[in-house]
């Protein structure tokens, strides 16, 4: 039990601090104009090839935000309960890997938003469960799709502000984190409780 509730702070704090990053981020760029969304990802453009480090923390408004934050609180904290490093592992992954991708065959237009994150954490959430099977990864991987399985409809082309590209490539990246980082058989088991 110990153990159980270390873990769950543990998960908290990193992922308080992502958000509470995230939300500073989003208060200087509303004082700004959002014009620290120019360093979003924009495809092909080697001038906006650093924008895959700072996309996931960039947002067109604070709504934009408010949306995402939810899912990224919930995600993140259960992605967090595996260690901090195993969740900046999987954070920079999600975020490097998915906004190269963006940068390399996405629309030509700014992707922006945590939504990609999220996505990314998802998708190693999902996976986990199918890579470790171990009776707390298939709980949360079962959770994950049967309380957040509508956002698998967020990686098909919809609205010409969504960045459906980011939503697909964040998934596989995160899918991809659970398979490089998932325990295999012999190694001690991280459970999330």
């Amino acid at each position: 039990m110990k153990q159980l509730f270390a873990n769950w702070i543990v998960g908290g704090r990193a992922v308080i601090v992502l958000v509470v990053l995230v939300w500073c981020v989003e208060g200087v760029n509303s004082l700004l104009g959002h014009r620290l969304n120019y360093y979003g990802v924009y495809p092909r453009n080697l001038e906006t090839l650093p924008g895959i480090i700072f996309w996931v923390f960039l947002h067109g408004n604070f709504e934009h935000l408010l949306v995402n934050t939810t899912p990224l609180l919930v995600m993140g904290l259960l992605v967090g309960t595996r260690g901090t490093s195993r969740f900046i592992f999987v954070s920079v992954m999600v975020t490097l890997l998915a906004g190269l991708l963006v940068w390399c065959f996405g629309r030509v237009a700014f992707h922006i938003g945590a939504s990609g994150l999220v996505f990314g954490y998802f998708g190693y959430l999902v996976a986990l469960g199918v890579y470790e099977r171990s009776p707390s990864t298939l709980i949360v991987s079962g959770f994950m799709v049967i309380y957040y399985g509508g956002l698998i409809y967020g990686v098909l082309p919809g609205d010409s502000f969504v960045s459906w590209e980011g939503h697909l490539f964040g998934l596989l990246a995160g899918i991809l984190a659970a398979r490089l980082s998932a325990n295999r058989a012999g190694k001690r088991d991280e459970p999330f409780f």
